[in-house]
């Protein structure tokens, strides 16, 4: 890797809220997308930047729920998109662009973990199509504005469930191997992490600088396919049976990426347990 990892300091702990790290922070005039931004992480990762001055649009494949979840907040707009079909995210794009304001900030924080097996209309297996392939492809059609904001960030959700598969190019679609939703799962999440090395190499010369990270074990609605021993194993309730990490402090990864004076270097895969990411929005803003 060409950027060098090196530990980063931070004001912030295990204890800090969205808003907390949030807290100063102005990003009026900025444009951010935040996939999945009505559920989960996501919604209070697209919450906390509107509350910044943050213009927020969540593009969402069932909008009656992302209307639902963001009823009544200001500065959140939903945008009909389905990352599971080209065509679509071609039209979401194609609008964006074509309406001209740089885009600042990309999220993507939409996806799906250990699912059965499923796919998109062009042969892909689901996890891989979503998480990897309908992120690459907003990417690619928003990259006219992302260049044009001059100093955009990108932030890749990934997990350190990557460690548990690299990617099979001889079958990535498990056309010919026993489908197995974890290593499924684990080469989606392992894309997204050279996706975001890959893209910050290219894209650091105009200004667009991206990210990676592992958002933590926080139960939200991605673990809806797993069964209670599953749940159980990943150890997210306290001997109360409370959730260790509730989604609003478990968000701080892309919340910290927006404070100043974090000074990470991008191209880099964060834990939650890091103490900060990188700034989204640069010291100027």
């Amino acid at each position: 890797m060409k950027t060098p990892q090196q530990p980063v300091s931070s004001p912030f702990n295990a204890a800090s809220t969205a808003m907390d790290v949030m807290a100063g922070v102005d990003l009026t005039g900025h444009l951010a997308i935040v996939t999945g931004g009505y559920s989960g992480l996501g919604r209070v990762t697209a919450v906390s930047l509107a509350a910044a001055g943050a213009r927020v649009l969540v593009p969402a494949r069932d909008t009656r729920k992302a209307q639902a979840a963001l009823a009544g907040i200001p500065g959140i707009e939903i945008w009909p998109m389905d990352l599971m079909d080209a065509q679509s995210i071609q039209a979401f794009c194609s609008q964006i662009v074509r309406r001209g304001q740089p885009v600042s900030l990309l999220i993507h924080c939409a996806g799906l973990m250990a699912s059965p097996l499923k796919r998109d209309a062009q042969g892909h297996e689901a996890q891989f199509s979503t998480n990897h392939l309908g992120h690459f492809r907003l990417t690619c059609g928003l990259w006219p504005v992302l260049t044009a904001a001059g100093s955009a960030r990108v932030i890749a959700v990934s997990s350190r469930g990557h460690q548990l598969a690299g990617i099979d190019f001889d079958d990535i679609d498990f056309r010919h191997r026993p489908y197995d939703k974890w290593l499924a799962y684990g080469q989606s999440k392992t894309a997204n992490v050279l996706f975001a090395v890959a893209l910050d190499e290219r894209g650091k010369a105009r200004g667009v600088r991206t990210f990676s990270l592992h958002p933590g074990q926080i139960l939200t609605d991605l673990g809806r396919h797993l069964s209670p021993e599953e749940i159980a194993a990943f150890d997210v309730f306290d001997e109360h049976g409370q959730q260790r990490i509730e989604p609003e402090r478990g968000s701080r990864p892309w919340s910290r990426a927006l404070r100043p004076g974090c000074g990470a270097p991008p191209a880099q895969h964060w834990t939650q347990r890091a103490v900060c990411i990188a700034r989204i929005a640069t010291s100027r803003r």
